[in-house]
Parts: C-alpha cells; sequence; structure tokens
C-alpha cells in the first residue's frame, strides 16, 4: 500500500488553513467532518451561476441538471451501483423516515415481523418502531452490555419462525464503534426471507462502501460527514425499491431516485457531492497509479483511509484502557472498530468537553441520540459520554496533543 500523505490530504480541506477552525484539533469528526475543497468550489461555483431551476433550455439550468446528474452518476459507479439507485434527501433521519412509511404500507395487514437493534442512532431505531402502530411486531436484537456488541445468535433466533420481512441495523453505532459484520448478517436476514436496512453513517466516512459486496436492500450515509454538503445519501437495491409503494409526486414513481423523495431536493448541494468524488479521485491519483475503474480506485482509497486512522486511533484507545478511572465504550483493538472513541466518565461529561476545549481540542459531550444504546450498556444519559471522533486527515500530533490534555483535565 501507498504511503499516507498526510501533508497532501490537510491540503484539500479550507479548514486546516482558516483562523477559526485551525486553533483546535478536530475530534468533533462524527458530528460532522471538515468539507474538501473541491465540494466547496462546486458548492460555491453553483450558487454563483447555476442556482436556478435545473435542466432547463439555458445554459445556468443545463450545467446544474447536468453537474447534479455527474454527482449522482459518480457516487453510484464508486460504490458499484447504477445512477438511479442512488437516491438525495435532506438528511439521513429523513432518508429513513420516508422509506420506513413506504415499508409500513407494504406490510400493513401481512401478519409479519421486523428486526431493530438497541445499537443504533435513533434516526436507523424509532422510526422503524413506530411501525408497531400498523399491528408490524417489532423484535429487538439486544446488544451485550457489556462490550455493546451484537451476537449473530442472537438474529438467528430472532429470524427462526420465518416472519421477519425486514432487518434493520448499524454499520457501526456511533458510540459503540464496533464494525458489524454487515454482508454475514445480510445473508442471514436474506435467507430467511427478509429485506435489511443498514445504517452506514457512523462507516462511511472512513471509507464508502461497495454495496453489492454487504448484500444489503437499502444503504444509508450522510454527505456532511463524508467531507460534503448537508445532504442525505441512500442506496436501494432496485427490486426492493420497485417493491415498496412511492413515496413522492405520483408522476415521479417510476424513476427510482425520485421514489422516495418527497419534496424538492437541494440542487446546488446535491451538485456539491460531485466533489466528493473528486476528492475520492485526487487522493487516488496522489497515492497510487492509474486506474480507469472508479470502484478499484474507491477500494483502493477505502483501504488508505483505514489504515491511517487504526494507527492514528491506536494509542489514544491505548491511553484509555491503561486508566481504571474510565470506561471505554466498544472494542479496544483499533482494527475492530471505526476511529469514534466513546468515554463514560463516571461522571457529567459536558465540562470535560468544555475543559478539553480551552486546552485546544475540539469535541463534545452528550448522548449523540444513542439513547438506547447507552441505556442498555448502564451508561447515565445525565451525565452522558465524552466523545472523541477522528477520520483520516487526523494527524497523530493530533492524537498526542489530546492525549496531554485528557491526562490534565481527567
Amino acid at each position: 500500500m501507498a504511503e499516507f500523505d498526510l501533508g497532501f490530504v490537510r491540503a484539500q480541506f479550507p479548514a486546516f488553513s482558516s483562523d477559526v477552525l485551525s486553533s483546535h484539533a478536530f475530534f468533533e469528526n462524527a458530528g460532522g467532518s471538515y468539507p474538501c475543497r473541491q465540494v466547496v468550489d462546486r458548492l460555491h461555483r453553483f450558487y454563483l451561476d447555476r442556482k436556478v431551476q435545473p435542466y432547463g433550455p439555458y445554459p445556468g439550468a443545463q450545467a446544474g441538471g447536468a453537474e447534479m446528474d455527474e454527482a449522482r452518476s459518480r457516487l453510484a459507479a464508486m460504490m458499484g451501483v447504477n445512477s438511479p439507485q442512488v437516491s438525495f434527501g435532506p438528511s439521513t433521519s429523513a432518508n429513513t423516515y420516508v422509506l420506513a412509511q413506504g415499508v409500513r404500507q407494504w406490510l400493513r395487514g401481512a401478519n409479519a415481523a421486523i428486526v431493530v437493534t438497541n445499537q443504533d442512532h435513533e434516526a436507523n431505531s424509532g422510526v422503524w418502531r413506530r411501525l408497531a402502530d400498523e399491528g408490524i411486531e417489532v423484535r429487538e436484537w439486544t446488544l451485550d452490555p457489556l462490550t455493546g456488541l451484537l451476537d449473530l445468535a442472537g438474529l438467528k433466533a430472532l429470524l427462526a419462525d420465518g416472519r421477519v420481512r425486514l432487518v434493520a441495523f448499524p454499520h457501526c453505532s456511533n458510540v459503540v464503534a464496533a464494525l458489524n459484520p454487515v454482508a454475514d448478517i445480510c445473508a442471514l436476514a436474506k435467507a430467511a426471507g427478509a429485506r435489511t436496512v443498514v445504517d452506514g453513517v457512523s462507516y462511511a466516512p472512513h471509507g464508502f462502501p461497495d454495496f453489492n459486496a454487504l448484500g444489503c436492500d437499502a444503504y444509508l450515509f450522510s454527505a456532511y460527514k463524508t467531507y460534503g454538503p448537508h445532504q442525505g445519501i441512500m442506496i436501494l437495491d432496485e427490486a426492493f425499491g420497485a417493491e415498496l409503494p412511492a413515496q413522492c409526486h405520483y408522476f415521479n414513481a417510476g424513476s427510482l431516485y425520485k421514489r422516495f423523495t418527497p419534496a424538492g431536493p437541494d440542487h446546488a448541494q446535491i451538485a456539491a457531492c460531485a466533489g466528493m468524488a473528486d476528492y475520492i479521485d485526487a487522493l487516488h491519483d496522489h497515492h497510487f497509479a492509474p486506474e480507469a475503474d472508479a470502484m478499484a480506485r474507491n477500494q483502493r482509497v477505502h483501504d488508505l483511509m483505514r489504515a491511517q486512522e487504526i494507527r492514528v486511533v491506536a494509542p489514544l484507545l491505548e491511553y484509555l484502557s491503561a486508566r481504571n478511572d474510565v470506561r471505554l465504550i466498544g472494542p479496544r483493538n483499533a482494527a475492530d472498530r471505526a476511529p469514534t472513541v466513546a468515554v463514560d466518565l463516571g461522571r457529567a461529561a459536558e465540562p470535560v468537553s468544555e475543559a478539553l476545549g480551552r486546552e485546544g481540542i475540539a469535541c463534545w459531550a452528550g448522548d449523540f441520540y444513542a439513547v438506547r444504546p447507552l441505556t442498555a450498556m448502564g451508561i447515565d444519559l445525565e451525565k452522558g459520554v465524552l466523545r472523541l471522533s477522528m477520520v483520516h486527515y487526523t494527524s497523530q500530533e493530533d492524537v498526542a496533543q489530546l492525549i496531554s490534555a485528557l491526562d490534565r483535565v481527567l
């Protein structure tokens, strides 16, 4: 694998030269990453001379529509799907809600069950649980309260009677951070006749997925956490999308990418998402020999990102594991998790995040909408957890600064 060039990577992000943002080492990436320059440039250009109704018969409209199409097609190519399989929406929470309304109609009166976990962010939990209002049985796949992990044996038991039609689970939790075996889970569900919806929000910042290799029916993530604008992105299996009742204007139902978009999309932000693909290509071309295939480029960059993150987060995991006054949530091995590190301090976490802010560390504390997993693990929601989240542009120097600050504050 090519040697990771952190200097080149950071040069792609205007935040690192910002007088405001560069004052602190940034450990709030799970709340939203910095946008890459390619996205910022495209968004700026769209607002300058494409901010009209797209696709009209004049230059600005034609250019705007072409850039929206480019974003969809290039992201699709990176993740191994057809362009219509990629839907944009205002957020992943909103996209999941709309998808759930389709499932509500799909399963109404079917004597069916669905499976949810208590490891999820609420966006991929609450909307599915509310389907119980329609008489759909909701079964909970529960995490281990000590480790926070999900056991495949527990899912097998829930699927055993053949009544489960859908399983919703996270690629990784935004507080536990363990990497769930998505392909294995999806294979189990498929064998039992169930569709799968994967919340990829906490994984995608660490590498865009190969949708077909995962084997899921829907995969959702957030562009604003993957170096882009504030949009939610949903990838749908074509057969599943066609099977669910449409949630759009009736005359748009024949278009998969419009089928679960009930409101007008944000044209500028969709177009700017092409900058995310620009960034992946820039990383690839700087670190690797030329490659024509978009999926192959994406996979190389995925592996490059993950290797860098594993190197960078390992010292923090070792430091926290060695302390006897805090509880590190999730795996201690960096290779088994995303570099999102939640810590139960046994006391109110927000004052600690504020103290770290005075030490030049940007982070936060609270429940992060992960109320169910934190409750299941016996963590006091009033105290919350301290969360320290990294991505591939986090430096070893940032982590050393964080550890020194933690020493002083804790």
